[in-house]
């Protein structure tokens, strides 16, 4: 039987790494930074592993913790314009980039990056300037 996604990365060892990698460098940005709440880095770091396993393929933890991802609902609260989107994805390529090739290929790493451009573009919910639109 193929291993799935998740098994050929590493599994759990390789997201914790990767999000831990991230919210080390969220913790003192100073975009990201402000927008958690009470600055729950480690809530935070938590719910984007269980994301990206269950999306990839490894334990369901995200949904049964924390219902459907419904992402775009979940971070409407949160100003992200373009400035925001592209620090995040930068931060999270600076983590992807902490996985050595041996564990991360790089067929899964483009994989794992074309989802999380996806995702980071379709979040972006405030337009340049929009405290002067009405």
């Amino acid at each position: 039987m193929a291993q799935s996604f998740y098994e050929a990365v590493g599994g759990e060892e390789t997201f914790r790494k990767i999000t831990h990698e991230f919210y080390k460098q969220v913790r003192t940005d100073d975009i990201l930074s402000p927008m958690y709440p009470e600055h729950d880095f480690d809530g935070a770091e938590d719910r984007l592993r269980w994301f990206l396993e269950q999306y990839w393929g490894g334990p369901q933890t995200f949904s049964e913790r924390r219902g459907h991802p419904r992402l775009r609902m979940r971070h409407a609260p949160y100003p992200i314009d373009d400035a925001a989107r592209d620090r995040w994805l930068e931060l999270f390529g600076n983590a992807l980039a902490t996985i050595d090739r041996e564990t991360l290929d790089d067929p899964h790493r483009a994989a794992i990056w074309e989802h999380a451009e996806r995702v980071a573009h379709m979040l972006v919910n405030t337009a340049p300037n929009a405290e002067g639109f009405q």
